[in-house]
C-alpha cells in the first residue's frame, strides 16, 4: 500500500510517500533520520512498517530537509539506508 504523509498548500505538495508493501520492518531508516521523522508502528494487516510521526505529518517540508547527501552531516539518510526502495518525496 502506498501512503502519503504530508500536505499540499499554495506553494506546492509536500509529502513522504512510503510503500509499506516493500517494507520489511527493518527500522533502519529510522535512526538515519536526521530530523527525527520516521518512527515504526503496526499496519492494519498486523505488519510492522515505518512511518511518519504523527506529530510531524503536519510540516513534513520543515521537518524533514529532503535525501539529498547533504541534508545531514553524515551523509546518510533514510532513503540512504533503504535497500528496499521504501521511502520517496514530492519535492
Amino acid at each position: 500500500m502506498i501512503i502519503n504523509y504530508g500536505y499540499t498548500d499554495g506553494s506546492g505538495e509536500y509529502y513522504i510517500v512510503i510503500d509499506t508493501d516493500k517494507c520489511d520492518g527493518c527500522g533502519e531508516c529510522v535512526p538515519a533520520c536526521p530530523q527525527n521523522v520516521l518512527e515504526l508502528a503496526e499496519d492494519d494487516y498486523g505488519d510492522i512498517v515505518v512511518k511518519v510521526r504523527d506529530e510531524v505529518k503536519s510540516k513534513v517540508s520543515y521537518a524533514c530537509l529532503g535525501f539529498n547527501p547533504g541534508c545531514s552531516k553524515n551523509e546518510v539518510n533514510c532513503r540512504s539506508v533503504c535497500k528496499r526502495d521504501v521511502i520517496s518525496h514530492t519535492w
